[in-house]
């Protein structure tokens, strides 16, 4: 079997439905084979950045690695932004990528280059995968893309890198051999959360799970703060189990705001630098924390640790140990992964004391004090873009995929949209990176064609990777563009405004934005505007129920602020606008 059609039917066989890719020589073998197969579907994109991110939305949705391909050279290294998402925010990807010919690397010569477009992509991606590596013969291909999917979905799971030269591909590899890989393949596909030791009883760790329901029972403002590993797609169910079992209320981070659906009874809300108000002074509030699946950064925190860790015993349970007393030093700490947690709590036969109805009403009287709408102030009939995320939440009627860009319409996303029990939310956490949203957008109406995708954007995030439009328009995509346009990049601009007296260089001054609507008509996408309130209903009606991809327009003050947002170097809850920030954040 020829090592490009190994790689075709091997992708099949883990389940893998599409590729994501822009075409180049060096990759035109796996193309060919991956056609020729008819067996997964090739998604051309317009830049290797987009098909990385699509890969990464597909990868959330579906759970199965995202795969991308790309060419030597330039088209491995504009991979590189991808795969450090991928990497941040733990989401199993495998990158290919193709390279010139074994007899053209420079190997250890002095040199810079050898074969034209020769990039040296494992040395360059080494530190931001879990591994890569690189074909040297056809024989060690079917070990290799095989470990490469195992290590993207074991532990703490990321992206993996196989960099295979164009002459291994077109190389023979036995048939004997390939075929104990494809059904080694199939066999991890049907079975891929196997663990014995998963699901074994853990007697120490149970010992522990049993302090920890004896603490709760004793605190009077408990807590529970559930990070992105929580909301990955092979965690999910385990930590809603795990939610339900300590009958906590229960906090959110930005990856995971859409755990629990706004109807369930624990849910308090999203937290951080530009968290719910009312969610972020029940966590400045409580006197015992539990952490599962956080990190912990300083947009959960804050820059003010003390403040922050004040009357508090803290918990973190994580898979990663490495992410344990990072930057707040809990009290006790539990390594493992969340589906063991909650299966041993599962066998407990005691649960936490419920009865703390004095800290849950307080908490209720915090959230109807200070809603969402009130925090974005309007003048006239200016769009309030809280009120229009949440009418579109509510007006949706069947289970959605949001997928956000980065910036400001990302926050107001986080702190105002309304989730149901399957909804999805997919945004760029650790690496914040702009151009993040059309392709993840891509990939998730890809990998769930039935359920509609909602894109919410920025004009200047927008921008990043706007060419992909025509992939939505070639596909013909269940997929909703929202596009708040502020003629600015606003989460910088607002930066600036605190900390460099409104010298706003490069956000107001030096940018600009076309007209989008006519953009969106160039690749024969509808489109519409909204300028005002008067428009809204009307709107979203039109972008809610119009088949095929649509974008809407919403014209924003270029003034726009998000709020409330930490107030950076004072005490943890104090939150702008009401209190001034006495220290410089990353924006």
């Amino acid at each position: 079997m020829k090592a490009s059609d190994f790689v075709a039917h091997y992708l099949k066989a883990r389940g893998v439905t599409h590729v994501f890719e822009l075409v180049g020589g060096m990759i035109t073998h796996l193309l060919d084979s991956i056609s020729t197969a008819n067996q997964v579907e090739i998604v051309s994109c317009h830049h290797e950045q987009a098909a990385g991110f699509a890969a990464e939305g597909y990868a959330r949705i579906t759970g199965i690695p995202g795969v991308a391909l790309a060419t030597s050279g330039p088209g491995a290294t504009n991979l590189l932004t991808a795969m450090g998402s991928c990497f941040f925010d733990s989401t199993p990807t495998v990158f290919i990528t193709g390279q010139v010919n074994t007899h053209e690397l420079r190997g250890e010569r002095g040199i810079r280059q050898l074969g034209f477009q020769e990039t040296d992509i494992v040395a360059m991606v080494s530190p931001i995968s879990k591994s890569a590596v690189q074909v040297q013969h056809a024989e060690e291909l079917p070990s290799l893309l095989d470990s490469a999917f195992r290590l993207a979905l074991e532990g703490r799971q990321g992206p993996c890198l196989v960099d295979i030269p164009m002459n291994v591909q077109s190389e023979e590899i036995q048939d004997e051999l390939a075929d104990i890989w494809l059904e080694s393949a199939r066999h991890s596909n049907s079975d891929m959360s196997c663990d014995v030791e998963l699901f074994s009883a853990n007697n120490h760790l149970k010992q522990e799970l049993k302090s920890l329901l004896k603490a709760i029972s004793q605190a009077e403002r408990p807590l529970l703060l559930m990070g992105g590993g929580c909301a990955a797609t092979s965690n999910r169910q385990a930590a809603q189990q795990i939610a339900d079992q300590l009958q906590l209320p229960v906090v959110l981070s930005l990856m995971a705001v859409d755990l629990l659906p706004d109807s369930h009874p624990h849910r308090v809300g999203f937290i951080g630098s530009y968290g719910n108000r009312w969610a972020n002074k029940a966590l400045g509030a409580a006197d015992f924390l539990v952490v599962l699946g956080s990190r912990l950064d300083i947009r959960q925190t804050g820059s003010d640790l003390d403040s922050f860790c004040d009357g508090k015993q803290i918990w973190q349970i994580d898979i990663d140990s490495a992410e344990i007393g990072v930057r707040i030093r809990p009290q006790h700490s539990l390594c493992c992964s969340i589906q063991k947690a909650a299966n041993c709590l599962a066998e407990l036969e005691g649960q936490p004391n419920s009865q703390h109805s004095v800290w849950l009403e307080w908490i209720n009287e915090l959230r109807l004090q200070f809603p969402a709408l009130l925090e974005y102030a309007t003048e006239g009939r200016e769009l309030n873009p809280i009120r229009l995320l949440q009418k579109v939440s509510s007006d949706v009627s069947a289970s959605c995929n949001y997928v956000t860009d980065v910036g400001q319409h990302q926050m107001w996303a986080a702190q105002s949209l309304s989730f149901k029990n399957s909804d999805r939310f997919l945004t760029s956490g650790g690496m914040g990176a702009m151009g993040f949203g059309l392709p993840a957008a891509i990939g998730s109406a890809i990998a769930d064609r039935d359920t509609m995708t909602i894109l919410i954007s920025g004009d200047g995030s927008f921008q990043v990777n706007i060419q992909e439009l025509e992939t939505v328009k070639r596909n013909q995509l269940n997929l909703k563009i929202i596009i708040f346009n502020n003629k600015c990049h606003g989460m910088v601009r607002q930066f600036q405004e605190s900390y460099f007296n409104g010298n706003l260089q490069s956000t107001v001054e030096g940018y600009s934005a076309p007209d989008f609507i006519a953009v969106s008509h160039a690749y024969g996408i509808p489109a519409r505007i909204l300028a005002s309130v008067d428009e809204v209903d009307e709107g979203i009606h039109w972008l809610l129920h119009s088949k095929g991809p649509v974008l809407l327009e919403a014209s924003l003050s270029v003034h726009s602020k998000v709020y409330p947002k930490l107030a950076f170097g004072r005490r943890f809850g104090e939150m702008e606008p009401e209190a001034s920030p006495v220290a410089m954040e990353s924006t």
